[in-house]
């Protein structure tokens, strides 16, 4: 079955605890945590602190982004404060960096992933591919919510899920942007099996019956 994770980079912040219930009331598998410093993407969202609060308030697989710079720095500490899978982006650091940090992840019992930005090729994954749990796909342009869906993008989705297929069949391929009932069948079929979901989830009338009909593509 298809996996759903909500973004509460979305949600209203002011209601965030109830929206954060509401999303496993609601079906959601996941609950995305988007972490942008300002630097490696031009917005900020959220840390650590954010983060222990929600892990003490839901028993969902917390699955977080981390959009900053050399995230070696820090993805032990959000693995401390909660974090299930933690995913750094390709481009945040040196290839060695990066799988430092990736089996740092492993280290503290939690699974990695690594995620590539929309002009990020496919085979750029394939060094750290050994070391993840998840692939993210970006399908806008990371920084803010509410962008029009890349449709490009899935060739590169199709080709990851091949390497994915060949190289470590458990991992799990996830696209993130744009994602609602139109765009998700092309998602599938492209071969992700998890799909974020951010202003479509949190705008739609019935959120329950939205992440159901994700669930059943």
């Amino acid at each position: 079955m298809i996996k759903v994770s909500p973004s509460v980079l979305s949600a209203n912040f002011a209601e965030l605890g109830n929206a954060v219930k509401e999303m496993k009331n609601n079906g959601a598998d996941y609950l995305h945590f988007d972490v942008m410093d300002g630097n490696f993407v031009p917005n900020i969202s959220f840390g650590f602190p954010i983060l222990a609060d929600v892990r003490k308030i839901t028993d969902m697989v917390i699955d977080v982004h981390l959009m900053i710079d050399r995230p070696i720095r820090y993805v032990e500490q959000f693995c401390d404060a909660g974090a299930d899978i933690v995913n750094i982006h390709v481009e945040a650091d040196t290839e060695e960096n990066n799988l430092k940090a990736l089996e740092l992840i492993r280290g503290k019992g939690k699974r990695a992933g690594v995620t590539v930005k929309p002009n990020t090729p496919a085979q750029a994954i394939l060094p750290y591919l050994h070391l993840c749990d998840l692939i993210l796909v970006m399908t806008v342009e990371p920084g803010f919510g509410g962008q029009s869906f890349m449709d490009h993008m899935m060739p590169k989705v199709a080709q990851i899920r091949q390497y994915i297929k060949e190289q470590q069949p458990q991992c799990e391929l996830q696209v993130d942007g744009g994602v609602s009932t139109v765009t998700a069948p092309t998602c599938v079929a492209n071969g992700a099996d998890v799909l974020v979901v951010g202003s479509a989830y949190f705008n739609a009338q019935d959120p329950k019956s939205y992440v159901a009909t994700l669930h059943s593509m």
